[in-house]
């Protein structure tokens, strides 16, 4: 199924104090034609973003009274949307919105649920310093979610409305959006395609906390697997316990003179418990799918 034989596209743009890098990505998308549908979230901006919006009359502009977060925005934009297919980017410059029209091709030819602009392309301007924590998170993701995630948290990408509906609920407000629908649309079969893109340097100044986003990004990812597939956290803690259980046994009865059978007893029946817990809670998640 091709663009053309769908009626509308929903082209959802978060900006929050982006008077500089809107302009420049709306103008990059006036190429596209009628089936597609332009919403720019303004997430309480102190500057000139709206003033720079309503300039263009085919953009639609819905404002927040105040600064609601990254995946507030996002869903404000899906709620407010026309199409049946959903498209986010950036209002920063950073991502090639010329390739719209070709993920659309790709989500809709190949039956995808979700497609995503990996940035893995020949041109990446990611800053150095946001570059270990991401490929820490990455292989974090990667192993929680059992396969590997070529970029968890990229904000170009396309979406099926019915398949964000349905995990509105557990989508955060903040940056995390995008991690949290990739890890809940991965870890629950849907049929999710990685693309190369380029990412080039952004306009303006760039709104990510490295130390506190990178802390709350870790904490989202496990949240999300105890929600999805909660063993994959409680069997390694488990397994951890049973082998603190073991050494401590094994220091005790051949290093020191008494045997600390108090604290081996302790290490074993955390274990046991932490095990226990995490079959319950897999047995629960089961049966609620």
């Amino acid at each position: 199924m091709s663009p053309e034989n769908t009626s509308i596209f929903s082209v959802i743009i978060p900006a929050y104090n982006e008077e500089k890098g809107i302009v420049e990505v709306l103008d990059n998308l006036k190429f596209l034609d009628a089936n597609y549908e332009i919403i720019v979230v303004d997430d309480g901006s102190v500057d000139k973003t709206s003033e720079a919006v309503r300039k263009y009359a085919n953009v639609r502009l819905i404002t927040h009274s105040r600064n609601s977060g990254y995946g507030a925005s996002l869903k404000t934009g899906i709620k407010h949307s026309s199409g049946d297919i959903i498209i986010i980017t950036d209002a920063d410059s950073t991502y090639p919105v010329e390739r719209i029209p070709e993920f659309v091709s790709i989500l809709a030819d190949n039956d995808f649920d979700m497609v995503v602009g990996a940035r893995t392309g020949e041109n990446v301007n990611i800053p150095p310093i946001r570059k270990p924590a991401k490929w820490m998170i990455s292989r974090l993701a990667n192993y929680l979610a059992g396969i590997n995630i070529p970029d968890l948290n990229s904000g170009f990408r396309i979406i099926k409305k019915e398949a964000v509906k349905n995990f509105i609920s557990i989508l955060p407000n903040g940056y995390s959006f995008t991690t949290t629908i990739t890890l809940a649309m991965t870890t629950n079969a849907y049929n999710v395609k990685y693309v190369p893109i380029n990412y080039l340097k952004r306009t303006g100044k760039s709104k990510i906390r490295p130390i506190k986003d990178t802390l709350n990004f870790i904490q989202l990812i496990v949240r999300t697997t105890l929600y999805f597939d909660p063993l994959k956290i409680f069997i390694p803690v488990s397994l951890a316990m049973f082998g603190a259980s073991f050494l401590v046994f094994i220091y005790s009865y051949f290093f020191i003179p008494t045997l600390m059978d108090t604290t081996v007893a302790i290490f074993f029946i955390s274990g046991i418990q932490i095990l226990a817990i995490g079959m319950v809670a897999d047995l629960i998640n089961r049966k609620m799918k």
